[in-house]
């Protein structure tokens, strides 16, 4: 069991495609603080159990898992022993996504990672993107489910290249698995290649990939508050898209209040609104997927 978000290991499985031998700055997340090593272990201040772990914080109306220096709770470890297993997972992840990401540069492939909760609207999107792109940027995607190979059956229907990444138990992709499915998906240099992750606004926050820049997709029918309820998410991206504009005529979700509310966890967070079905905003999404592809190409190793 991975202590970091609690989902289980080994047993990623990669669906068709073959090629190539791939081989950031440290990991993107929020946190008011720096969880350390050093920090004190609440078991050790306070004389708790460490089979049980530490008490929560305790207000009259709320149970606070996230305030020791761990910023989360696993039955039986110390706040001390999982900052530890956290920063060995994070470090080796950080170090493979370091290699991955050098491997994209040296070919030119500008890549994305994709982030969103369940139902945000991703793979739609991303096949009306790949659908507007066709004729001027070369494509390439990685799916990214606990199961099925729905999403990359999708994707494929457009006519660009997929490969699907079964993660099992786990709740998000992670360097190692985006290494191995490189070598089999062999994107063309030059080319655009888009991870679509595992639908979850917690976990595949804290695991860099490799990419050149975070997405996240957050649609209209799932409320304001998304970006302070799950605010790790929203720090490590470098954009936002408002997915599924179409709908709010039959909806209360109120747009300028979800900027806000992103914008207080990392100001100055860029955003562009747009509807997968009608096609509404996306002209400025393509062109914004246009200059980082093009810039990606003139930063290219030699």
């Amino acid at each position: 069991m991975c202590t970091v978000c609690g989902c289980g290991t080994g047993q990623v499985r990669i669906g068709q495609v073959a090629h190539a031998r791939p081989a950031r700055q440290p990991t993107l997340a929020w946190r008011p603080r720096a969880a350390s090593s050093v920090d004190p272990d609440p078991d050790e201040l306070h004389g708790h159990d460490a089979r049980t772990g530490p008490e929560p914080l305790v207000t009259d109306e709320t149970l606070d898992y996230g305030s020791g220096p761990a910023q989360a709770n696993a039955p039986g470890l110390s706040q001390r022993r999982m900052v530890k297993i956290e920063q060995d997972i994070l470090g080796k992840n950080d170090r493979l996504a370091a290699a991955n990401r050098q491997w994209l540069a040296g070919r030119g492939i500008c890549t994305l990672n994709l982030l969103s909760g369940p139902g945000a609207g991703k793979t739609t999107l991303l096949c009306r993107t790949i659908a507007e792109l066709r004729d001027t940027v070369p494509v390439a995607v990685i799916e990214g489910d606990q199961q099925t190979d729905f999403d990359a059956e999708r994707i494929r229907a457009t006519g660009a290249r997929a490969l699907q990444i079964n993660t099992g138990k786990g709740c998000h992709l992670d360097a190692q698995m985006i290494s191995q499915a490189l070598a089999r998906l062999a994107p063309a240099e030059d080319s655009l290649l888009l991870i679509e992750n595992v639908g979850n606004l917690v976990c595949p926050a804290a695991f860099d990939l490799g990419e050149a820049r975070k997405v996240v997709i957050l649609s209209v029918t799932e409320g304001e508050d998304k970006p302070l309820k799950y605010p790790d998410m929203f720090a490590a991206a470098d954009l936002l898209l408002i997915n599924k504009i179409d709908l709010l005529p039959h909806l209360d979700f109120d747009v300028d209040l979800a900027l806000e509310f992103a914008r207080r966890v990392k100001p100055g967070l860029p955003s562009i609104r747009v509807s997968a079905r009608t096609g509404e905003g996306f002209d400025e999404w393509l062109a914004w997927l246009r200059a980082t592809w093009s810039a990606a190409g003139r930063r290219k190793v030699g």
